[in-house]
């Protein structure tokens, strides 16, 4: 549906999502979080599906929460409830992104801000056109980073630069923030998509499994000792060397032929 707040396309084993609000930069609102969570999920249970890219309609990548969206009414008291907001449309999409069976590319078209900038690194690859900016806008409105912004922000570029975007609320290039490590890749507006594509289609052929694991192990390995990571890496490793995809890696590096790997 053209009209749809969320757009989901299938090519080959690569689903392409697309935030479908132009009119409001693709902020966020109840409905739309109604169909994201599922289109995830959708994504997540099809065993065709190999690497996801999410990206936003018109100019805008996502300019976080519609503040006038029905879903910020207010609560006891006449306030609106955020932390109820936060818990019951964000932590779950958050989770979900975080824990995709496959690796999920954000393609940041124009302004991510807010919500909508960590949900953007809440992906594995952020890959973002040359115009875009990332903005945690909060600060601006009397809150703090949401959708896993304090966690991920000082893992991503440190405590010093994490809260000088947190505190100022001041815009950051994308080709600042593929300087200092915030995003993967700053490219030109007119080949984004092309190069998320290309990166998403060359991921769809590696093992999904294992893409997966190595995500899970270095989350995990950053709040460990280094001998609890040391066990980690044993214990992935065990599981990984017992399926298909390992076996073929070592059988096509050996024969000196492209593996098929099939583990999800």
């Amino acid at each position: 549906m053209a009209d749809a707040s969320i757009l989901t396309v299938r090519e080959g084993a690569v689903t392409v999502i697309t935030l479908n609000r132009p009119q409001s930069l693709n902020s966020f609102t109840a409905e739309m979080h109604g169909r994201l969570l599922p289109a995830l999920e959708a994504a997540a249970a099809d065993a065709q599906v190999r690497a996801v890219v999410i990206t936003g309609a018109g100019r805008g990548f996502c300019a976080g929460q519609d503040l006038n969206d029905a879903g910020m009414a207010a609560g006891a008291g006449g306030a609106p409830d955020v932390g109820a907001v936060i818990e019951r449309l964000y932590r779950p999409l958050a989770m979900r992104v975080r824990t995709m069976p496959v690796p999920v590319i954000a393609a940041v078209n124009g302004v991510a801000a807010g919500a909508g900038a960590n949900f953007a690194l809440c992906c594995d690859f952020v890959l973002a056109a040359r115009s875009a900016g990332f903005i945690q806008a909060f600060s601006k409105i009397g809150l703090v980073p949401d959708c896993g912004g304090t966690w991920l922000l000082p893992r991503l570029v440190g405590r010093a630069r994490a809260l000088g975007l947190a505190l100022s609320g001041d815009k950051l290039p994308a080709e600042e923030a593929e300087r200092i490590g915030l995003i993967w890749r700053c490219v030109d507006d007119a080949a984004l998509m092309t190069e998320a594509m290309a990166l998403a289609q060359r991921l769809a052929t590696m093992p999904s499994k294992a893409l997966a694991e190595t995500r899970r192990a270095i989350d995990s390995a950053m709040a460990m000792e280094f001998s609890d990571a040391l066990t980690l890496e044993a214990d992935a490793q065990r599981e990984l060397g017992r399926l298909h995809d390992f076996g073929e890696g070592v059988a096509a590096f050996l024969a000196k032929r492209a593996p098929v790997f099939k583990d999800r």
